[in-house]
């Protein structure tokens, strides 16, 4: 991942919204494609972040993403289906989120998650996100297999995107080499920081979800940058920008 490195990934984030909702508003049938990708693609990222990147993680956890998967399969709509398929999609973000990591610098992967949110307001805000996105969370593959590629805990719905974007910020809140213990990849770990940011995530996403209250669909992205703006302004020096 270092010879791959470069700022150019930072686009990625946001682009990842342009991109789908764009391919999905063209031709409606490329969510159920979208669906497979994720069925096939999700599993082994998981497993991949179970195995070698969340903290204090053993090769062996990585055999806990197939019972995971079975438990989505057997018992679709349920509490139990619904959190094993969102563990697996969130754990693969993780995945997602260390590679772009190792291939970002951390300035430019910032500026990618602050644009993320802009795009994601700006879709929300002009109606353009709600069709793509509903059709998307519609999909489902053959064999009623697990779909993936969105989040459901019965009427309420996210994104993967929604996902991707906090197990991204998850991944660079994590310190630099000198900063302490890591995982067998590399990825280092400060729980301060790190705890502080998922604190903000959650307080900040309640807070942000009363608009619920008036409107139906949210930029979900928009609390998780904002964390992250405010976890980098906690950690700059006195007197730079």
């Amino acid at each position: 991942m270092e010879r791959l490195r470069s700022p150019w990934w930072a686009l990625i984030p946001a682009g990842s919204i342009a991109v789908v909702i764009g391919v999905v508003e063209l031709e409606s049938n490329s969510a159920t494609w979208l669906s497979y990708l994720a069925l096939v693609a999700v599993p082994p990222l998981a497993a991949f972040a179970l195995g070698a990147l969340v903290h204090r993680s053993e090769p062996i956890w990585a055999w806990a993403a197939p019972p995971l998967f079975a438990l989505a399969w057997a018992t679709p709509g349920s509490l139990a289906g619904e959190t094993a398929a969102t563990a697996l999609s969130g754990l693969a973000c993780i995945a997602l989120g260390w590679l772009l990591v190792c291939a970002v610098p951390a300035r430019w992967l910032r500026l990618g998650v602050y644009a993320m949110a802009v795009v994601d307001t700006v879709y929300v805000s002009a109606d353009l996100l709600q069709g793509p996105n509903a059709l998307l969370s519609a999909a489902i593959p053959a064999a009623n297999l697990p779909a993936l590629q969105a989040v459901h805990f019965g009427h309420a719905q996210m994104g993967f995107g929604d996902l991707f974007a906090a197990a991204l910020v998850g991944c660079l809140l994590a310190p630099q080499p000198t900063d302490g213990p890591k995982s067998p990849l590399g990825l280092h770990f400060s729980a301060n920081r790190q705890w502080v940011g998922a604190g903000l995530v959650a307080v900040l996403a309640l807070a942000f979800d009363l608009l619920f209250f008036a409107v139906d669909e949210l930029p979900a992205t928009v609390p998780v940058a904002v964390a992250l703006a405010l976890v980098q302004w906690r950690k700059r020096p006195a007197g730079q920008l």
